[in-house]
């Protein structure tokens, strides 16, 4: 009880303070995404106008910490870890916050992965992961870009499109 009313209060302070996106009760609030990258969030990880989630987005949010920044909440879902990484690859600086009773009960930047496997399609045609053959994608994440790991092409931009 004591932590549905903290939930209600601070709804009011937020209505107060005027709030763009009302708070939620279970889910996953992704925050700190690179401005202009909410929508892209969605795609990759697969929410479209048909699927069942409920979800609130803001775009061009001030931010102290990065200038602007866009919000996602989703209700009544948690993300995969596969997801969270293929968020990490657009949106370094994110942060991932699972809501449980209008509470924060867990908060975790992501975290880049050196090698990726089968969240990145290489833009190479020739490339063996394009073929029919039973193998996945493989990059190695760099400095400069992703590198396919069979056919060294290399990803230094766009890598939202080549998303799977």
């Amino acid at each position: 009880m004591k932590e549905h009313r903290r939930g209600k209060e601070r709804n009011e302070k937020d209505a107060r303070q005027g709030l763009l996106i009302s708070p939620i009760e279970n889910g996953t609030v992704i925050d700190h995404i690179t401005a202009g990258e909410a929508l892209n969030v969605l795609r990759i990880i697969g929410i479209t106008g048909t699927t069942q989630e409920s979800i609130s987005v803001a775009t061009n949010v001030e931010s102290g910490k990065i200038g602007y920044k866009d919000i996602v909440k989703i209700k009544n879902r948690e993300l995969r870890k596969d997801e969270v990484d293929k968020i990490a690859l657009i949106a370094p600086k994110a942060s991932i916050n699972i809501i449980r009773d209008y509470t924060v009960w867990e908060k975790k930047g992501v975290e880049i992965p050196s090698e990726v496997v089968g969240i990145v399609r290489c833009p190479n045609p020739g490339c063996i992961s394009n073929t029919n053959e039973p193998i996945q994608s493989c990059f190695l994440v760099q400095a400069k870009g992703m590198r396919c790991v069979y056919c060294d092409w290399l990803i230094s931009k766009d890598i939202t499109s080549n998303i799977i």
